[in-house]
């Protein structure tokens, strides 16, 4: 899994969070998340049934509602 600034992370409950940091040159985990619910920040090494959802992608799932 990798993953820039900007993009989310998206956890199998549903649970969404913006990558605010990434800790690899490489975009490789842990990342640094800010999860919706709560404005929290938390150093995130996603599991398997996380998935990374680009930045552009986001935007254009906004915009369409």
């Amino acid at each position: 899994m990798k993953a820039k600034r900007g993009d989310w992370l998206v956890e199998a409950d549903g649970r969404r969070g913006q990558i605010t940091a990434v800790k690899h040159e490489d975009g490789r985990p842990p990342f640094l998340v800010r999860w919706l619910d709560n404005e929290h920040e938390t150093l995130v090494f996603p599991g398997p049934d996380s998935h990374v959802v680009k930045a552009e992608d986001e935007a254009a799932r906004l915009r369409t509602g």
